[in-house]
């Protein structure tokens, strides 16, 4: 989605000297490190997701992304982050990245959250859930 008014929640990130490849241009994988950074910060920070003693943790089951344009170091990548579907033990992130304007890339990241220790899964309750809400897009 090329709008960013279609992402409730942002997190701008520095692109590093060394995100740059032979080519002079942020390689494909900084991208899949940004959107899972992001996720994962916001799930810490804002949905109080316990990543080293909580009972459940989410694990990637797929992931996607689609480039659009070109970005290089010293630009900031802003990431715009909603969930476009929530079932019982799954949800489906949507990212954009943008340079101002222009969108670079998106894609999207699936977790189902299970069990830390059987590695089952489990239903998405509170806190996470309810945060996860707030982010849903119909």
């Amino acid at each position: 989605m090329n709008d960013r008014r279609a992402y409730p929640h942002w997190r701008d990130v520095p692109t590093r000297w060394k995100d740059n490849d032979v080519y002079g241009h942020v390689n494909n994988v900084v991208h899949y490190s940004l959107m899972d950074t992001v996720i994962n910060t916001w799930l810490i920070e804002e949905a109080g997701l316990d990543i080293h003693e909580g009972p459940a943790i989410g694990l990637c089951v797929e992931s996607r992304c689609s480039y659009r344009a070109s970005v290089s170091f010293p630009q900031v990548i802003s990431v715009g982050l909603r969930i476009g579907h929530l079932g019982r033990s799954s949800v489906r992130y949507e990212l954009g990245l943008f340079t101002g304007d222009t969108l670079v890339a998106e894609g999207d990241f699936t977790h189902v959250f299970v069990d830390r220790h059987t590695r089952r899964p489990v239903e998405i309750g509170p806190p996470l859930r309810p945060a996860m809400e707030r982010l849903l897009v119909p």
